[in-house]
């Protein structure tokens, strides 16, 4: 299941099921652009961004004039800037590519960002701007209005508060320029057309890597009633939220008719994902479905209902659900949504033999554990209590990872190369 539903979350394939070239017309759905008259420049963001964009560069041929890729940093090594060659017409692909830190923005990501700004300034009214957009572009692709050391304090404390993604994009979308239609502000009057992976729950464009070509009315009001709600004040030194303060104000944009032509177009989303991983347990005599794709909620409450679900599951059914939790962190200890509510359902089926239940998060990455997810069943808790492990306690401490660590429960993908948010596959056998 977990196989199926990542091949299914296939940035490339996701591109080239979506793009495609006829002469000079480039064809993305019901759209159309001309492209015989000026130059395509790419933009490919996120943890999806390379295989994208070389899909991308591979279909528009010797009409791409230039392209810049950034993409999270998978090896902890300096950024990577250069030119680089390659793909099935390797004489006509020209992308230069980036790595960045995700998920806080680091010095690394202003300067790959600085570098699109520097190219879209030669973009001219008869060019097209194709922007590939994927999660983790918020924090890749950014230009803030206070100093990167505040932006960075501001970011990991409303990451710790247990904010919804939609509530951390729409206060990031007021303090950064290249958000919430910036990025189609500045390369103006260029035509943009972005093909999107989302990675948040409904898909809503103005979210999704925090809306660099969407134009949005701005908002500060509401950035301010997020940062109070969550008390970022308290988390923050007095000098760093008197300057966010001062700089949360309404930031002019321009209005739409003085943009380029935007076609903002969702090419993948969780959904996808999930309705794979139900074929793939069809495909193994399970009676399979999709519950929901819109899964939100407290990872621990989350992982409760889930496991009330799993017992009332007849046997030889299975249940997906997809997509996004969040943990309001209270402990000091090493965990993510995936491994908190799988660690919280664990409790709760303890003694439930005939229930398995995983939690999948698509880029491989949940939070800063570097790994996928965790595998829990009926046992869990019982084989935890043998190794003198306290699962209350891990629980408590927000430690889910060395809780499954000392399991040898933990799914480790390594990075996926996508993100379409998390899966949740829950599994009744036979007693």
């Amino acid at each position: 299941m977990i196989k199926a539903s990542l091949e299914a979350a296939d940035p490339g394939a996701a591109v080239y099921r979506s793009l495609q070239r006829q002469g000079s017309r480039l064809i993305a759905g019901s759209h159309t652009f001309d492209i015989s008259r000026g130059k395509v420049y790419l933009v490919g963001v996120g943890k999806a961004a390379k295989s994208m964009s070389r899909a991308a560069a591979d279909i528009i041929g010797s009409h791409l004039h230039q392209g810049i890729v950034i993409s999270k940093r998978e090896d902890g090594l300096a950024v990577s800037n250069r030119s680089e060659i390659g793909g099935p017409d390797r004489k006509q692909e020209k992308l230069q590519f980036f790595q960045a830190g995700h998920p806080v923005s680091d010095h690394d990501g202003l300067e790959a960002t600085a570098a699109v700004l520097k190219m879209l300034h030669k973009t001219g009214p008869d060019d097209l701007l194709l922007s590939l957009i994927s999660g983790g572009t918020s924090s890749l692709l950014t230009q803030p209005l206070v100093e990167l050391n505040i932006w960075q304090d501001l970011v990991s404390a409303l990451l710790a508060s247990g904010c919804t993604i939609n509530e951390l994009n729409a206060v990031r979308k007021q303090l950064d320029l290249v958000k919430g239609g910036g990025l189609a502000e500045i390369a103006a009057p260029t035509a943009c057309l972005s093909l999107i992976l989302s990675d948040v729950v409904g898909n809503p464009l103005d979210i999704i890597g925090s809306g660099p070509t969407v134009p949005i009315e701005s908002d500060p009001l509401m950035a301010k009633a997020i940062l109070t709600q969550y008390e970022i004040e308290d988390r923050l030194p007095p000098d760093a939220w008197n300057l966010i303060q001062r700089n949360l104000v309404a930031v002019e944009k321009h209005s739409e008719n003085k943009l380029g032509k935007i076609t903002n177009l969702i090419i993948g989303d969780v959904r996808q994902a999930a309705t794979a991983a139900v074929q793939a347990a069809e495909d193994a005599y399970f009676s399979a479905h999709l519950l929901t794709a819109n899964l939100e909620g407290e990872a621990r409450q989350v992982g409760l209902v889930a496991a009330a679900i799993a017992k009332d599951m007849q046997p030889g059914t299975c249940h997906v659900l997809g997509g996004e939790t969040t943990v309001t962190i209270r402990g000091d200890g090493l965990g993510s949504r995936n491994l908190e509510l799988a660690l919280s359902a664990a409790v709760s089926i303890s003694g439930w033999n005939n229930i398995a239940m995983a939690t999948l998060a698509t880029d491989g990455d949940d939070g800063p554990t570097k790994v996928a997810g965790a595998y829990i069943d009926g046992g869990t808790v019982n084989r935890a209590l043998q190794l003198g492990l306290d699962p209350i306690d891990f629980l408590n401490r927000n430690d889910s990872y060395h809780f499954f660590e000392a399991l040898g429960d933990l799914i480790d993908t390594g990075p996926t190369g996508t993100n379409v948010n998390d899966l949740l596959f829950l599994l009744c056998y036979s007693p």
